[in-house]
């Protein structure tokens, strides 16, 4: 999907307009895909990762089935409690009132994939988004783990801001750091929801809550 109809895309959410000419038909998931999470309203997150795309995503999850084609569908996810699996009938629960994009790349080399996010299950959450510690906040755990086909990242750092609009950094952020003694790691590198799902390669493929019966899915 190119990054225009991306945008147009997600302008339509926020907009509650008709998106049955710009989007195909539900379809299953796979083992693999990229749950995004567009909240209800603005917060810490949002506030300073929504560009003038208008994208505002706070959390991102990657679908994994356990037993196979048939298994049970569950969120790989990196939440407060740590990276962990959830039900994914408990995460959309749990994101009630959210707009949820669920999202393909066709590179991805899913079962290394995967696998290695697996490996991560258990650690903790990272309250202070940094990289190169043993703990995990979530589009990190996708950025570590994605790689193509040829094993190559996916998914590049970036200089992680923590400004406004306006250019601000919000007291929300400054207040955090401060009660760790720590400055505001602006432009540090890092990931953020929002810039996984602006990636070129990204193909929106529907929008949750979906019925049951679509979530059987032919798992990789």
């Amino acid at each position: 999907m190119k990054r225009t109809t991306l945008l147009l895309f997600i302008m339509a959410l926020h907009a509650l307009a008709s998106l049955s000419q710009q989007t195909a038909p539900p379809v299953c998931l796979s083992e693999g895909d990229l749950l995004f999470v567009a909240p209800a309203r603005a917060n810490a997150i949002t506030s300073v990762t929504q560009g003038a795309d208008s994208l505002a995503i706070d959390h991102v999850a990657i679908v994994h089935y356990i037993g196979g084609q048939h298994g049970l569908p569950y969120a790989l996810e990196a939440i407060g409690r740590g990276v962990c699996l959830t039900p994914l009938d408990s995460f959309r629960n749990h994101n009630t009132g959210a707009t949820i994009i669920a999202a393909r790349i066709e590179t991805l080399d899913v079962t290394s994939s995967v696998k290695k996010a697996l490996t991560y299950t258990g650690r903790p959450y990272d309250w202070l988004y940094q990289p190169g510690d043993s703990a995990i906040y979530c589009s990190e755990l996708v950025q570590m783990c994605y790689r193509d086909t040829d094993g190559r990242h996916i998914f590049p750092t970036i200089g992680m801001t923590f400004r406004d609009a306006g250019g601000r950094i919000p007291q929300f952020w400054i207040d955090l750091y401060a009660r760790h003694g720590l400055p505001v790691p602006e432009g540090e590198p890092g990931t953020n929801p929002a810039a996984l799902l602006r990636h070129p390669a990204m193909c929106i493929i529907t929008t949750l809550p979906m019925s049951h019966n679509s979530l059987a899915t032919s798992n990789l």
